[in-house]
């Protein structure tokens, strides 16, 4: 797994290597905090940097509190309950993303 920051107008990514032998490029959608454990969500692309149909994956994630330099750690989630509550918080990120979206294209104006 290798993570790249991408200049400030481009998305961060990971690389991952998956049990296949296959190496997956991937952007880095938000990390999510639920249950007192931290979430990474990635969305696979394709050799073009695209994703056509919406596909995300959910790991866990951590990060060494005494090394900020060492690489971010992520690991499978095994359990049904808790991949639905990540899946749970992660649609809640969606909600209030489009929220503020609408929030930002309205102007005040409209408020008054």
């Amino acid at each position: 797994m290798e993570f790249e920051n991408e200049p400030a107008d481009e998305e961060m990514t990971v690389t991952l290597d998956l049990e296949d032998g296959r190496t997956v490029e991937c952007a880095v959608i938000t990390i999510l905090e639920t249950g007192g454990k931290d979430y990474i969500v990635l969305q696979p692309l394709d050799e073009n940097g695209e994703n056509e149909d919406g596909e995300v994956w959910f790991y866990r994630y951590s990060e060494n509190p005494d090394d900020p330099d060492e690489e971010p750690e992520l690991g499978y989630i095994d359990d049904d309950e808790e991949y639905e509550a990540v899946e749970d918080a992660f649609e809640e990120f969606l909600d209030d993303a489009e929220f503020d979206e609408i929030v930002e294209e309205t102007p005040e104006d409209d408020y008054l």
